[in-house]
């Protein structure tokens, strides 16, 4: 029975992988030609994408990783276990910008966070790990 679960879990992070390698295809990057993909794996399963939308007004850029949050949040979820992340850099793993670790972080600490090269190999860290120390809800709860 464990290696029925252990197997699913696996085929689940490779599906993840996957998902966001896909999704950093579809990057809208003309100006920095830097292409990220995120797929965000939800509490109840789903799997939700993201790319970057780049802007003529660099600010107005939204990253990969809160595109996925934001479909995610549309489409009604609002707990999250693991978030695969890819851009195009080859000879290293590559994280979240601190802004998005920092939108992670509105939902939780507990992320599985899945660095991915563009051949599929990833290494797994955390949200934790990746942001520590971090300023959370928590932190604006009242006494």
């Amino acid at each position: 029975m464990l290696f029925c679960f252990v197997y699913m879990f696996v085929d689940k992070v490779q599906e993840l992988v996957s998902k966001c390698l896909q999704a950093r295809d579809m990057a809208y990057c003309p100006y920095s030609r830097f292409p990220v993909g995120a797929a965000i794996l939800t509490a109840d399963g789903a799997i939700i994408t993201g790319c970057n939308v780049e802007n003529a007004s660099y600010g107005l850029t939204v990253c990969a990783e809160r595109t996925a949050i934001q479909r995610a949040v549309v489409e009604g979820h609002r707990q999250f276990t693991a978030i695969a992340v890819t851009c195009d850099i080859k000879d290293s793993f590559v994280g979240p910008c601190g802004a998005c670790r920092q939108v992670l972080m509105e939902f939780g600490p507990n992320w599985t966070v899945y660095l991915t090269k563009p051949d599929g190999s990833y290494k797994e860290t955390s949200l934790s790990e990746l942001l520590p120390l971090a300023f959370s809800p928590v932190h604006l709860a009242k006494d």
